[in-house]
């Protein structure tokens, strides 16, 4: 996609307003720790932010950590946030893009934010395309939209990996959301956040049978090997158990271990 000469899109004053809030928000239920980040050059775009999502608290998170690291990111949401009374105004008075899955204008969802990437924003996208299920809470096989909008804005993705969120409140919330709050307040757990290293999609050639599909597998292993530092001690199943979280292997991505093999 060509650059385009359009004005730069610039975070509203109420989406940098609710990053602080979300700051704040994070402070109180858990312990933020950031760390990592992204090349100057690219703090206020043209990027793609690919996260891990592991939980329905976890977008307060990465919200949170975005503002620590000074980057105001247009977020890529499901329609079904958007039709909320609340959070979904919320959504669109600050920017971000909504994707109607499962329909035919979620083609057009991407565009939008190809060319919002071109104009120089930052899009936070989640490539696995839903809450992962895997049993041991690892990414899941992504989707291909993060690629194709790699592909289509020329933009570097740069994995950010997520642990913790799931501490703080259960699959189901806002069912049981009150007791899992409380709880949170009095433990305060950990949650640790990570911007890794720019993916290297630069020998893929995106005309090429297949490409997006590879693009996705470097994509999906960036963040799996961005999140193995954050939960050294549970390299298989996580110490916290939420009893509402469904799981299923039909997804299950295939991680690469350090000879290159694959598990």
């Amino acid at each position: 996609m060509e650059t385009t000469t359009a004005r730069p899109w610039r975070a509203p004053r109420f989406w940098l307003f609710l990053q602080v809030l979300a700051r704040g928000v994070v402070g109180l239920l858990a312990r933020l720790r950031v760390s990592g980040d992204v090349p100057d050059e690219l703090r206020h775009g043209p990027l793609i932010l690919a996260a891990n999502h592991i939980n329905p608290f976890d977008p307060v998170v990465l919200t949170a950590a975005c503002r620590v690291r000074r980057i105001a990111p247009r977020i890529m949401a499901t329609g079904g946030v958007f039709r909320a009374p609340v959070v979904g105004a919320a959504m669109r008075a600050s920017g971000h893009i909504r994707v109607d899955r499962r329909t035919p204008s979620v083609g057009v969802a991407l565009e939008q934010a190809a060319a919002a990437v071109t104009r120089g924003s930052v899009v936070l996208v989640y490539p696995e395309g839903r809450i992962g299920l895997d049993p041991g809470m690892w990414p899941e096989r992504g989707k291909t939209g993060t690629a194709r909008l790699a592909f289509a804005s020329g933009a570097t993705v740069v994995p950010v990996a997520q642990w913790g969120a799931h501490e703080v409140l259960p699959y189901t919330a806002p069912a049981g959301m009150l007791r899992a709050v409380a709880r949170a307040i009095l433990r305060r757990p950990v949650i640790r956040v990570h911007f890794g290293p720019p993916v290297d999609l630069a020998g893929i050639d995106p005309t090429s049978p297949g490409a997006a599909a590879r693009a996705t597998e470097k994509i999906i292993e960036a963040l799996t090997v961005a999140l193995v530092p954050l939960r050294p001690d549970e390299p298989g199943l996580p110490r916290h158990v939420d009893a509402t979280r469904p799981t299923e292997t039909r997804r299950q991505h295939r991680r690469s271990r350090p000879d290159g093999s694959t598990s």
